[in-house]
């Protein structure tokens, strides 16, 4: 299968292992990636802070650059929902009807990596090696739009030498919630700590996520609270990527 990777403007930026990963582990199971070069960011930012008309010219941008693709795999839930719903939502109420459809003829070729994994390549076991303990938070878009479900758990189940532990409160929004941590701080702040103590308690020594946004925020509190900080945060890509040691 040939699959075009929309790596999302912050893995771009600061945490470009993760793009690194999902190529390793989508060439290992023997699918071609591609890359397209024009791609930008795809307005979520934008979009969210009411900046419609900049938010709908990186979508129209970002479309142009993978409407031909059979399938894109973005390893994050929340601009995988940018693009499947968000766009066509926004162009409609904006009256931008071409964009709107161009955009809901493309969002049924946009997967979230593991979805891409379970649901389309038919696989949870990737082939990987961590020998670590590891705890699972499910992101609120992963969570609660794009219901992943149990999709990352199968594929971390699947990989060997892994300890998987459970946190208490799972489901409980870690306070990013993108500019929800800059329009109200102590209260992201305050939801940050009680996420971190919850990764602490369950004695991990790594935090995975499918979002690198919500695991910047955690890890950030973390270090604030303790250096070095308890625990470390890695995308789930990038265990699945790994064949042993603490990275890819």
């Amino acid at each position: 299968m040939r699959v075009a990777l929309f790596v999302t403007c912050m893995n771009n930026a600061i945490y470009p292992r993760t793009g690194r990963a999902v190529v390793t582990v989508l060439e290992r199971l023997g699918h071609e990636v591609v890359f397209p070069e024009p791609q930008t960011c795809c307005g979520q930012m934008h979009l969210n802070a009411g900046y419609r008309r900049e938010g709908l010219a990186l979508a129209s941008s970002v479309l142009s650059a993978f409407e031909r693709a059979d399938a894109v795999v973005v390893p994050s839930g929340s601009c995988t929902m940018t693009m499947r719903e968000l766009w066509a939502d926004v162009a409609t109420d904006e009256g931008d009807h071409a964009l709107a459809q161009r955009a809901r003829e493309f969002a049924p070729r946009v997967y979230e990596f593991t979805e891409l994994l379970v649901d389309v390549l038919g696989v949870t076991d990737v082939g990987a090696r961590f020998e670590h303990r590891v705890a699972y938070h499910p992101t609120c878009h992963s969570l609660r739009a794009q219901r992943a479900g149990d999709r990352p758990l199968r594929l971390l189940r699947a990989v060997a030498g892994i300890e998987l532990v459970e946190l208490t409160r799972p489901e409980s929004c870690c306070g990013f919630g993108g500019l929800f941590s800059v329009k109200n701080p102590d209260t992201s702040a305050a939801m940050g700590a009680d996420k971190v103590a919850d990764v602490v308690r369950s004695g991990a020594a790594y935090l995975c996520a499918t979002d690198n946004s919500c695991l910047t925020h955690i890890g950030g509190v973390a270090t604030h609270d303790e250096d070095p900080p308890p625990f470390r945060t890695i995308h789930l890509a990038e265990i699945l990527a790994s064949s042993g040691g603490s990275r890819p």
